[in-house]
């Protein structure tokens, strides 16, 4: 097989690794394939922390075991050399007589960190990495921000006017609801979007006025950690359900308890979304959506604490009312909906 064909498998290991979005954390994604005379006789991806690993699965599903001492296993992520909740990957590949892996990128944690490669290659095992890298690296971009900045890899999310407001002027007494600017299929969309992260994040304002649910109804997943920052600790009558925790951050110390919440009690000196980020970390926490509103947004612009941001701009002129983020980065697709267009945007410095 020559090199410049590696790309063909790589590609299908993430492809694979894919297939459990938003269903592995802690753990990340990974996709792998047993290839034989440039043809795939095996493959699997890991479905969820605690059972096999990706390259288990792909190994296991080759037929003729005796064809894996002329294969090559294709990875998306190095290969694990210790013992956790299942037993080391390296192993595996080395008592099969693998002389062939092609990994895609290394794993950074500091339980692999190189340790998986290295083991590989004290067996003889021929060891070709860094195929597709940043293809990898993208794929699990939560994982790797968690281990390497010591944070959850933080993802805004608003939909604005196409004059730039994220909503209308209301009367003090309006009934509190959200004011769509988008349509049915970008909410599905973002009901996709929150069942793949493990926490999502609004300010006390957006849960008053709009009385978001903050959970996956319109696609099938795990809802997210709901996690609220109001100055005051007034959210209303949030949350209107108890099936996941809500962390509730606040300058408020005499909040009465409210079941299944825990208060996050700042002082005057916090930075607030630096705050939000090491107590999300301590908590395993890998990733966070934020929703809003502009206030908040804002806040994670200004400490420089963002990743990427996908924006809806819709085509309905507000003429005032509140107004949009403003964001800097490298926008790296857009996609057209029925009246709603979406922006992907990049932090330049993530």
């Amino acid at each position: 097989m020559r090199e410049e064909e590696y790309g063909i498998y790589m590609r299908r290991c993430l492809d694979l690794a894919v297939k459990a979005e938003g269903l592995t954390y802690p753990n990340p994604m990974v996709g792998a394939v047993v290839v034989y005379n440039n043809t795939i006789i095996g493959e699997g991806y890991h479905l969820a922390a605690g059972t096999p690993h990706a390259e288990v699965n792909a190994i296991n599903s080759v037929k003729d075991k005796n064809l894996l001492k002329e294969c090559t296993l294709f990875v998306s992520l190095e290969p694990c050399s210790h013992f956790g909740r299942t037993p080391p990957c390296t192993d595996l590949i080395i008592s099969s007589g693998i002389p062939v892996v092609v990994i895609g990128t290394r794993d950074t944690s500091e339980k692999v960190d190189g340790k998986g490669i290295e083991k590989l290659k004290r067996a003889g095992v021929k060891v070709v990495c860094g195929v597709m890298e940043s293809e990898c690296r993208r794929v699990n971009r939560r994982f790797f921000t968690f281990h390497e900045k010591k944070r959850p890899y933080i993802t805004l999310k608003w939909a604005q006017s196409a004059d730039g407001f994220i909503d209308i002027v209301r009367p003090a007494n309006s009934t509190p609801e959200p004011y769509w600017i988008t349509g049915k299929a970008e909410r599905v969309l973002v009901h996709k979007w929150r069942s793949e992260e493990e926490a999502i994040l609004a300010g006390g304002e957006t849960i008053r006025r709009d009385r978001p649910r903050l959970n996956v109804r319109y696609w099938s997943g795990r809802d997210p950690m709901k996690v609220i920052l109001s100055r005051s600790g007034n959210i209303g009558d949030f949350p209107e359900e108890n099936e996941t925790k809500s962390l509730i951050f606040t300058l408020n110390n005499k909040m009465c308890p409210r079941e299944n919440c825990e208060y996050i009690v700042l002082s005057e000196g916090d930075m607030p979304v630096q705050k939000i980020c090491g107590v999300l970390y301590n908590y395993g926490v890998s990733s966070l959506f934020v929703e809003g509103g502009a206030a908040v947004h804002n806040m994670f612009i200004e400490a420089g604490l963002w990743d990427e941001a996908r924006i809806f701009t819709g085509n309905r002129v507000f003429g005032s009312g509140k107004e949009a983020p403003r964001i800097e980065g490298q926008t790296v697709d857009e996609f057209n909906f029925e009246e709603v267009v979406l922006k992907l945007v990049f932090n330049n410095h993530r």
